[in-house]
């Protein structure tokens, strides 16, 4: 079987915010800028990867979501438990050097983990968790 990760969706309170973080601190181009205001879907992806794309879109605007659900979410965002984000790079500490040289979240410095994984960790704009982890 052929398949392959197209899109992961990620929820986004602040579009502007959310392209300074991702176009301007991690480096990825934007594929689409959808919208406007709040109702706004930014398609972005890591340079030279043009098949793996992270949505960002406006949380909770699906009609089957009901308004304590939409509360539920808006309170998991806000702790930074809601959403994930994990990428890789061949050298960590250079990718955290190069983050950290704008203004962003700083969850984690770059660390050996007990289960063998050297890794970062900073917070996005809408308060999700994006990781970056040493490539074997």
């Amino acid at each position: 079987m052929d398949i392959t990760i197209h899109s992961s969706f990620l929820p986004a309170t602040d579009p502007e915010a959310s392209l300074a973080f991702y176009r301007d601190a991690l480096g990825f181009e934007v594929r689409l800028d959808v919208g406007q205001g709040a109702m706004r879907w930014l398609t972005i992806g890591p340079t030279g990867q043009p098949d793996v794309n992270v949505v960002l879109h406006p949380p909770a605007v699906d009609p089957g979501i009901t308004d304590d659900e939409r509360r539920v979410i808006g309170e998991m965002m806000a702790k930074g438990t809601y959403a994930v984000l994990l990428l890789a790079s061949g050298d960590v500490d250079r990718a955290f050097e190069q983050v950290t040289a704008h203004d962003v979240d700083v969850v984690q410095e770059p660390t050996d983990q007990p289960y063998g994984i050297r890794d970062c960790a900073f917070r996005d704009p809408a308060g999700n968790l994006v990781r970056i982890q040493q490539r074997p």
